[in-house]
């Protein structure tokens, strides 16, 4: 029997106003991170990988960055009132597709490996029917493995995107990944800054 397929979402579609620029375009290792984190999503082989944007120059701007790679860009009007915004449209495109569940993940993990996301896809597997996330730093969350029946139900939510609605599940599959609590939010945690003595 074959495994039930998914869709993977990369939500690269944030303001990064603590950053002071777009954290999708930072580079890792000469890598933009949003690359980076779509070439890991698309080792999962998912039946599609939808690129949620925001603002029209940015998406251009990651249109180049992702040059070579097979993506299908979702442009979020409402992008500016948050996360929730912007996987609503990620839903909304994976909900077209023959899937069983979306994978979906942000573009500002730096220390995200297919590892991961493998163990994640593995913990969701065992059971399709439930959802399956990540655990760090005390919280269960993204990257998070969403499942068909829940697209509505998490598309209603507020600007938190998944967050809340995984909380409420008593049956999450959790996978620890500590690695991902690091995320580039800020200038101070860009590659090569010092950090305050």
């Amino acid at each position: 029997m074959s495994a039930p397929a998914h869709a993977a979402i990369l939500l690269a579609a944030g303001a990064s106003r603590r950053l002071g620029r777009p954290k999708a375009l930072v580079e890792i290792d000469g890598e933009p991170l949003v690359r980076r984190t779509a070439r890991h999503l698309v080792a999962t082989a998912p039946r599609v990988l939808i690129v949620v944007t925001g603002e029209a120059a940015l998406g251009e701007r990651i249109d180049a960055a992702l040059a070579g790679i097979a993506f299908t860009r979702v442009a979020c009007p409402a992008w500016a009132q948050g996360m929730g915004a912007s996987l609503r449209a990620g839903l909304d495109a994976a909900g077209t597709w023959p899937v069983a569940a979306a994978l979906a993940c942000p573009c500002d993990l730096p220390r995200l490996s297919t590892a991961h996301l493998d163990a994640l896809l593995a913990a969701w597997r065992a059971d399709p029917h439930r959802a399956a996330a990540c655990r760090y730093d005390g919280i269960v969350g993204a990257p998070a493995i969403l499942p068909r029946a829940a697209f509505d139900a998490i598309a209603r939510l507020d600007d938190r995107g998944a967050r809340d609605w995984l909380r409420a599940q008593a049956d999450v599959a959790q996978i620890d990944a500590p690695a991902l609590a690091f995320d580039i939010d800020r200038p101070e945690d860009l590659p090569g800054h010092d950090a305050p003595r």
